[in-house]
């Protein structure tokens, strides 16, 4: 096949699911307690828009604990936190945010490369697609694991994308997220940014930060503005 003229790139949490339950942070207190025996907590956290490797190493640093033992239990603590979620996670069809399906089909018909760009760890991301019904949509993602900033993330997703040969050089790309960090990594990168108002975040606050579309959610995306 020939190299598509569009990416787009799509957040998790608050973008494609709203109210996904509480088993997402649960499975990260239990790894943390399972590697380290701390009896840590994500009270005071602000995890919207975080990717996970920073709401751990939040959590452990809130505990008292050093940095060099931070680095040295982390890869323990992600497989933790990843079993623990395909384990708990539960059925979440109910759950993803008006007009998603729709777009995701009419783009997939369309040809677009589709992929996800969020600060989930990559088995909890593809988990909560498949228990959603999503992951078929999806040719790749970059996860929270394998950089250390969102912008980093998005980055690493364009590269891929070129590099693999899936886009042009001159395909349009663009994020979709719910929270004001995936404007910001959407501008650090030259992409267009949409923001849906399915988050925590008030269309007002989004605004704010000037994102190219602002939309209170899916169903209000033309596939125009992508393509």
């Amino acid at each position: 096949m020939p190299p598509a003229n569009s990416l787009v790139l799509f957040d998790i949490d608050g973008t494609l699911l709203r109210r996904a339950g509480p088993h997402h942070r649960l499975a990260i207190v239990e790894a943390v307690r399972k590697v380290t025996g701390l009896d840590t907590t994500t009270d005071g956290v602000p995890v919207a828009g975080m990717l996970d490797i920073g709401i751990i190493e939040a959590m452990l640093r809130n505990a008292g604990v050093k940095r060099a033992f931070i680095r040295e239990s982390m890869p323990a603590i992600v497989a933790a936190a990843e079993r623990a979620h395909l384990r708990t996670c539960p059925l979440i069809h109910r759950r993803v945010c008006p007009g998603v399906r729709g777009l995701l089909r009419r783009l997939v018909r369309q040809g677009a490369v589709t992929g996800l760009v969020t600060g989930n760890l990559t088995r909890i991301g593809w988990n909560k697609m498949r228990q959603a019904g999503l992951s078929e949509f999806f040719r790749f993602g970059e996860f929270g694991e394998t950089a250390p900033t969102r912008a980093a993330l998005v980055r690493n997703a364009v590269r891929r994308a070129r590099r693999e040969g899936w886009i042009s050089r001159e395909a349009r790309v663009t994020l979709i997220g719910d929270h004001i960090n995936d404007i910001l990594a959407a501008r650090a990168n030259r992409v267009q940014s949409i923001a849906v108002g399915t988050g925590i975040l008030s269309l007002h606050q989004l605004a704010e930060h000037r994102p190219d579309i602002l939309v209170p959610d899916m169903r209000s995306i033309s596939l125009d503005a992508l393509l």
